[in-house]
């Protein structure tokens, strides 16, 4: 049985708000940096959204799609001041997805793995044009598959909303191993959940932080899972819990 990757998806963003220019100083190649396109993305993929919940209420962890702040945060996270490879599980509408193509360089990397055919269908729509972007309407378990058909070795960073509390044990912690062993040494697991169940079932992590943040409705935990650095990969160390203050600067 296939691993269900849909998750909180992220919510409404202003086609016009993508009309700055990723790090490299060129032109972003993606369809939804044209602010004038004809399409109202941000209006079209919240009805999508909705509909998408209403058919399939398991499967989505919120019937409200991400706030912009969360969005900016959970961005935050991650550090683009170089080319970098990133995943991400379960990106439903793709508000992540844009904010992370509009921050990454021209020569990065983004794998978006969607189960749902209409999310899918839709983030390719939106992505056509962007070289650095590849739609896997499949499940996440195939991470190894995809980065070694593209002969990319290891991911620096694996965003994920989907809602892992749902999840049987032995898909949940199969999901994490295969999410541990395709990150590069010292790269990052984000989650952003509901709950913060997943820090029991993390282990294989050396570190994770974690800041409940509650600008969002509902309030979600975001935790980043951190892979060993390669100096430390073979020892298992016991994992270090931090609990930021609600709404703590980044």
């Amino acid at each position: 049985m296939s691993i269900l990757c849909l998750a909180a998806s992220p919510g409404r963003t202003r086609v016009g708000a993508r009309n700055r220019r990723p790090t490299g100083g060129k032109e972003p190649t993606s369809r939804l940096d044209n602010a004038r396109a004809a399409v109202d993305y941000s209006h079209f993929m919240s009805v999508l959204f909705f509909k998408r919940f209403l058919q399939r209420p398991f499967q989505i962890a919120s019937i409200v799609p991400s706030s912009k702040a969360l969005v900016e945060r959970v961005a935050r996270k991650m550090d683009f001041s170089q080319p970098r490879v990133i995943a991400e599980y379960g990106p439903g509408e793709g508000v992540h997805s844009r904010e992370i193509a509009r921050r990454m360089s021209l020569d990065s990397h983004l794998l978006l793995f969607e189960l749902d055919p209409a999310f899918s269908r839709d983030l390719e729509r939106q992505f056509a044009g962007d070289r650095r972007v590849n739609v896997v309407h499949g499940d996440a378990v195939r991470l190894p598959q995809e980065l070694a058909r593209r002969g990319i070795a290891h991911c620096d960073y694996i965003l994920s909303g989907i809602p892992f509390s749902i999840l049987k044990i032995d898909k949940k912690r199969a999901l994490l191993q295969k999410t541990h062993d395709a990150l590069t040494p010292g790269g990052s697991f984000i989650i952003y959940q509901i709950t913060n169940e997943l820090k029991q079932h993390a282990t294989l992590f050396a570190r994770a932080e974690s800041e409940y943040f509650l600008q969002n409705i509902p309030p979600m935990f975001i935790t980043v899972f951190q892979k060993a650095p390669a100096l430390n990969s073979g020892r298992r160390r016991e994992m270090e819990w931090t609990r930021f203050p609600a709404n703590r600067q980044a």
